[in-house]
């Protein structure tokens, strides 16, 4: 879970979110909410993510500037569990 916290909110091409669908749902002003471990047993769920889904929470009043601070100055929006489990990435990783 750390790992794909990391993955979703920190690796990077050119500023913006490696990964397609994440950066698909911040540019549209999203918030990274949840991750969901075995979220998805099937045989292609496994496959592509190892089971793990990502829920992405839009705030209708707030999706304009959460797209603006993120197309602008490249800030992605978590809820709090994302951003603790960044931390313990951070904090445990040798990489």
């Amino acid at each position: 879970l750390r790992l794909c916290a990391w993955y979703l909110y920190g690796e990077k091409h050119r500023g913006y979110a490696l990964n397609p669908v994440a950066n698909f749902h911040l540019q549209n002003g999203s918030v990274l909410w949840r991750i969901n471990w075995m979220g998805d047993t099937s045989p292609r769920g496994i496959g592509a993510s190892c089971g793990m889904m990502v829920n992405y929470r839009y705030f209708l009043e707030e999706t304009a500037a959460n797209s603006a601070l993120y197309l602008g100055s490249k800030q992605v929006r978590a809820s709090e569990q994302v951003l603790a489990l960044v931390k313990q990435f951070q904090q445990n990783s040798k990489l």
